[in-house]
């Protein structure tokens, strides 16, 4: 069990909260936010804290920090806050639903895992990945850092998907497929080819790539 504070006020955070208040051991303390959008002291009850001055009032030699955060700018938001905590020196806990199933797969931290997600064997998890509800994960795959899987993703056998990517609703990707770092698969395409471009937009069923690269503000 670890004293934890929730990154966010908004809805991630709240889910957040929810799951690890009703289906973990973990002990949630307070919220924080950045400075600039702090805007009440107060949410679910608890204290919520400016994450610039977070170490002052909650040291991490004693919390742990989750930073549940959407996958926004291909999850570089959630991966620049991950990393200035870990410059302030904070350890991160992981989130797994008790219903998803795992076969001891190695899941690194910060992970927020929900339920309904299949998780097959001698597949691994990288650090500061989300996968919402309902995703097939096949086996003897690599997910790298700083990933986002929405709900009803299929990730087949032996896939290695490089960092900050993210999948849409039912996307698909076949087996031994090499998914370059920032590739985005948008809801309902089906990757047939075994590769991507970094930072490609990839749509349609066979999936084809766009010409222009990553915009931020899609998602």
């Amino acid at each position: 069990m670890a004293k934890v504070i929730i990154f966010g006020v908004l809805d991630t955070a709240e889910l957040a909260h929810y799951y690890l208040t009703n289906d973990s051991e973990h002990n949630v303390v307070a919220f924080t936010v950045s400075k600039e959008y702090l805007t009440e002291n107060i949410y679910k009850g608890l204290p919520v804290i400016a994450f610039e001055e977070l170490e002052k009032y909650f040291p991490p030699s004693e919390y742990k920090l989750f930073v549940p955060m959407t996958g926004r700018k291909m999850n570089t938001l959630r991966e620049k806050i991950y990393n200035e905590g870990k410059l302030k020196g904070y350890n991160y806990i992981s989130y797994v639903s008790s219903k998803a199933t795992l076969f001891n797969n190695e899941i690194g931290e910060n992970c927020f895992i929900l339920e309904d997600n299949t998780i097959q064997p001698f597949t691994k998890i990288g650090n500061n990945v989300i996968l919402w509800s309902g995703n097939h994960i096949g086996h003897h795959g690599v997910i790298k850092d700083h990933v986002f899987f929405t709900s009803h993703v299929v990730m087949s056998g032996h896939c290695v998907i490089e960092s900050n990517c993210f999948f849409g609703v039912n996307a698909t990707i076949r087996d031994y497929s090499k998914i370059a770092k920032g590739t985005l698969l948008a809801m309902g395409a089906s990757l047939t080819k075994q590769e991507t471009e970094e930072w490609g937009v990839y749509v349609g069923n066979p999936a084809k790539k766009l010409d222009s690269k990553i915009s931020y503000n899609l998602y």
